[in-house]
């Protein structure tokens, strides 16, 4: 017969939840992380749609570079696309990246894509070319794969590592894309993308170490054990 543990004796447990959280490759619950994949892209196709049944412009809101009105576009520039074809090429990354980008759980995900869409979208805005608007999930794309190429790296995981060369070989050419190039191509928003998906990288490894190396007793003394009382002990 197992007897539960003691007052005051902190379980093991916890921490190694935390440990394999920073090493896992694929997402705990793969069937709710598909559907925030698909979810989101589904979001993508609805407002392109609207855009264009509507006679408004959405994709006037997105980033303009150094003006005041353009700055809001950091909020919505990843959900606009100039066109189908524009869309069409982001959604396989947009898919496969979000969902491997959830291996830390749903709220990380969700921590790490406001890092890289907060940062990739102010780097557009503060050195991108004036007198021109950016818009598209590429950007989030570039910061998704970004941060799936180096978390094994910070995290010393053999399984992320292996993810990120086999993502390398296959989507290795993308990271061209944070290069000057074509003209109607928002290099900017691909390169600081792909910034903000590192440190996002940095500061969840960060993060992760830190709350391993505290454990759940961290922070604050544990009473001693007290006695147990004659003949409840178990056999």
């Amino acid at each position: 017969m197992s007897t539960p543990p003691l007052p005051g004796t902190p379980s093991t447990t916890t921490g190694a939840k935390r440990v394999d959280k920073s090493r896992r490759v694929l997402p705990p619950n793969p069937k709710a992380a598909a559907l925030v994949a698909v979810g989101f892209t589904v979001l993508l196709y609805l407002i392109e749609l609207v855009d264009v049944v509507l006679p408004a412009n959405l994709d006037a809101g997105g980033i303009q570079p150094r003006e005041a009105d353009g700055l809001l576009g950091v909020l919505f520039a990843p959900l606009l696309h100039g066109s189908w074809e524009h869309l069409a090429a982001n959604s396989i990354p947009v898919l496969l990246f979000a969902f491997l980008t959830m291996a830390g759980g749903i709220g990380q995900w969700i921590a790490v894509s406001a890092t890289i869409w907060l940062i990739g979208g102010l780097g557009v805005w503060l050195i991108g070319p004036p007198d021109t608007v950016h818009i598209g999930a590429s950007g989030l794309a570039f910061g998704w794969l970004a941060f799936l190429l180096v978390r094994g790296i910070f995290n010393r995981a053999p399984g992320q590592l292996v993810l990120a060369v086999v993502l390398f070989l296959v989507y290795g050419g993308m990271l061209w894309g944070v290069l000057p190039g074509a003209a109607d191509i928002s290099w900017q928003g691909h390169l600081f993308g792909a910034l903000a998906g590192v440190l996002a990288a940095w500061l969840v490894a960060k993060a992760d170490r830190s709350m391993g190396k505290a454990g759940p007793s961290a922070g604050a003394s544990t009473p001693p054990a007290p006695p147990l009382p004659p003949g409840n002990l178990a056999a």
